[in-house]
This record gives structure tokens, sequence and C-alpha cells, in this order.
């Protein structure tokens, strides 16, 4: 593999990889990162809601983000679910890890599902959440019409719903 760095940033490398053809492929290279399903002891789904600049609007989404360097995907996992929602996982599962662009990504997702959320504890007056978001807590039946009817339309998001409902963890309440 010959692979240059054509641009950096703080977010990502543009990386070149020649061809026999002579014309360089271009490629992505950005930290892996995480998604998880929270589910609370009650059976609700915690979801985020905020403004995504690419689509000019606010999405709703589970809590997701970036493995930090020197962090293992599930310490990303926990702690991108504290710092976007507030609450704290008494129990994690790898549902599985995928590749979410095989032809411009070089990164991984790691999936996830929290049993028995519960606010963290807090510093005084409730748990902190980053600015921006609003915290959702919503039946697993709404959230699934949420998938169906395109108000939750983030791609990667769908994925993990997906290998959810066929690892038997979520779609105990569907008919």
């Amino acid at each position: 593999m010959n692979r240059s760095v054509v641009f950096e940033s703080k977010w990502c490398r543009l990386v070149a990889e020649a061809q026999e053809s002579g014309d360089p492929y271009y490629m992505l290279d950005v930290p892996d990162y995480v998604a998880v399903i929270a589910c609370t002891r009650e059976g609700r789904l915690v979801l985020v809601k905020q403004h995504r600049p690419v689509v000019g609007h606010d999405v709703i989404e589970l809590p997701s983000g970036h493995v930090d360097p020197g962090e293992t995907p599930e310490q990303a996992a926990r702690r991108e679910l504290k710092e976007e929602t507030g609450m704290i996982a008494a129990d994690i599962e790898l549902l599985g890890v995928l590749t979410p662009d095989v032809g411009r990504l070089t990164n991984r997702m790691w999936c996830y599902f929290a049993r028995d959320v519960a606010p963290a504890e807090s510093t005084g007056n409730g748990a902190d959440v980053e600015e921006g978001i609003t915290v959702l807590d919503v039946s697993e039946q709404d959230v699934m019409q949420m998938a169906a009817d395109g108000r939750i339309d983030h791609a990667l998001n769908l994925a993990v719903l997906f290998l959810a409902v066929s690892k038997r963890r979520l779609g105990g309440s569907l008919t």
C-alpha cells in the first residue's frame, strides 16, 4: 500500500493511495466512533436531538461520538453516553463493529447496547449534558416508528437499531 497524506486537520486526514492506472484513490482517515442504544430500567430508550450543520437541521440520534486517542471503544461509549445524556450504564454490551463506508472512510463504528441506564451523580444542579443537545426519553415502539417514518434518518443509527433487533435486544414489544 502506497498511501500519502494530502490534507490533515484535527477532524480528519485526506489520504491518497496510488493505483495501477496512475490516478490516486482518495479516502478519509477519521477516528473510530461509537453509538449507544441506551435503555432505562423502565424499558425506555434515551436519544439525543441536536443541530447538524452538514444537513442544516436538527436530527434525532443515538448518543454517539469519536473514540479518543488512548481510549477503548467501550470507554468512549460510556463517556459519550454521559456527556450527551447525563446517563451512566450499569451494563454495556458490544452488539457489533461496522464499517461505515467501505468506499471512502477508513474507520470502524462500535455499536453498543446499554442496559439499565440511569442519571449520573451530579455536581449540584442536575446531570451536565453537552450544550446544544436535547435529551429525549422515548418508548421502544416510538423509536421504531421514528425509524420507519424518517424522523430518525441517520443511516448508521438505523444500522445499530437493526443490529439490536437482529440480536433480540429490541423488538420484543413490536408486533
